[in-house]
């Protein structure tokens, strides 16, 4: 590793770069080769960095979900549920419901698919850059319960319902 190199990883480093420093050397020898104008180059280095934040930023989101398991629209089996209407399940997974903010409620009997769409919608909202919170109704009913036997219940639905804002 040259000076130079070693100056810009410390750089990065201190601008919390951290893809950067990955990628600089095989990127600068394409510029070097005359594969890469300057500005290509630079394009290049900070595309891997904002691609990078934004992986790590949708990974953050899902964890911060809690969902019980990932699931998506994808998997769900519309055969095993034929009252499932696709083409209003279709307009749900482009999320414009949360622009409007509106609520969606999921109604049905016991092991039709409710969960695994909410979870699937939840999950596309955080890979969209979406806060997002999955809840059962029982929990959220417990939590509620909770909070107003100890006289907080009036801060406990910000807090429930700030995950829902785009």
């Amino acid at each position: 590793m040259n000076l130079q190199h070693a100056r810009i990883a410390e750089l990065c480093q201190a601008l919390k770069l951290e893809r950067i420093v990955d990628h600089y050397p095989l990127l600068a020898q394409q510029a070097v080769r005359g594969d890469l104008s300057f500005g290509d180059f630079l394009e290049q280095l900070l595309r891997h960095e904002h691609g990078f934040r934004q992986q790590r930023s949708r990974e953050l989101l899902t964890r911060m979900a809690c969902f019980p398991a990932i699931k998506t629209l994808e998997e769900y089996d519309f055969s095993f549920s034929p009252g499932v209407p696709k083409a209003l399940l279709h307009e749900l997974a482009g999320l414009a419901f949360i622009e409007r903010t509106e609520n969606i409620v999921l109604i049905g009997p016991s092991g039709v698919g409710k969960t695994h769409l909410a979870i699937a919608l939840g999950y596309r909202a955080a890979q969209s850059g979406l806060k997002t919170r999955f809840i059962t109704a029982a929990d959220l009913m417990l939590q509620l319960g909770a909070a107003q036997r100890q006289g907080r219940l009036k801060a406990t639905p910000f807090k429930v319902f700030y995950f829902s804002r785009p």
